[in-house]
């Protein structure tokens, strides 16, 4: 099964909502693992209550040290990151297995879909308003309507859900800490496994999570990890995404080919340079 990690951070609503999810709409028994940073809204206390696997933080240390706190408790070889403001429709779990199943290595990252409640140019995503909020959220007509929302798959597999085999997660180091408190982790821990020799980034059609939309993210101060990214890697994130993720595709084979030496790379290779360069 899989062990899912969650960190959260003074959020307790959305969280206990999102492990409700997990209990409520998962086929099989999985590990749930919360690193609580702070706390201080009773959600420490909660997380003991309920008996969850747990790591904890004085302070909100973000969530690239987070997640790799709860990953040294995982208990399976399949680890699943996940944030606090989701929550996981019927099925969502039972995809994803079938799909790592059917990998031909252990060596992939899959992502779960994600339903959101307003359009923010994000190709991956399903667009249905079904509340935005604790308070507005409709999980009754968002169950009913939940057969309906099933899309294709897609290539470009980054945000979470996110599933890995744990050898992978551990051989690549997990999130990278110089990224904290967060932005641009997910493509900075994708560009890793690349770099590894993954090419299998697949986006599951089937296995859905509705989204609240930055009720997690949205209280930190961001980091600039677009530009951590481009001195790091060399190149934009949206080269990356666009001509070696190719995020937002229908996939139509398993594996990623290499990126196309075209004229259109030289030039976005090219424009990252100047980037990294002249800022």
């Amino acid at each position: 099964m899989f062990s899912i990690l969650i960190p959260t951070w003074n959020n307790l609503e959305y969280l206990r909502l999102c492990v409700r999810s997990i209990r409520q709409n998962s086929a099989h028994p999985h590990q749930i693992i919360v690193h609580v940073n702070d706390g201080s809204d009773g959600s420490r206390g909660w997380v003991m209550s309920e008996q969850l696997d747990a790591t904890f933080s004085e302070t909100n240390v973000g969530i690239c040290w987070a997640v790799n706190e709860a990953a040294q408790l995982a208990d399976h070889d399949l680890i699943v990151y996940m944030n606090d403001d989701m929550y996981c429709l019927p099925g969502w779990d039972t995809a994803l297995l079938a799909r790592a199943a059917a990998m031909p290595r252990d060596r992939f990252m899959l992502s779960g879909t994600m339903v959101e409640p307003r359009a923010s140019g994000n190709p991956c995503v399903v667009v249905a308003d079904h509340g935005d909020s604790i308070e507005s959220f409709r999980e009754a007509t968002l169950l009913a309507a939940a057969p309906g929302l099933k899309r294709s798959d897609w290539y470009g597999a980054t945000w979470p859900p996110t599933l890995v085999h744990r050898k992978w997660w551990f051989m690549c180091g997990g999130y990278s800490t110089e990224l904290s408190p967060g932005m641009s982790s997910d493509n900075d821990f994708s560009m890793k496994l690349w770099e590894a020799g993954c090419r299998h980034f697949i986006g599951v059609g089937d296995s859905l999570v509705y989204h609240f939309q930055c009720k997690s993210t949205g209280k930190v101060k961001k980091n600039d990890g677009r530009r951590q990214f481009l001195n790091k890697w060399g190149m934009t994130q949206s080269t990356f995404d666009r001509f070696y993720l190719r995020r937002g595709q229908p996939v139509v084979a398993q594996q990623l080919p290499e990126p196309d030496d075209s004229m259109a790379l030289r030039l976005a290779r090219w424009r990252s340079g100047l980037r990294k360069r002249f800022g």
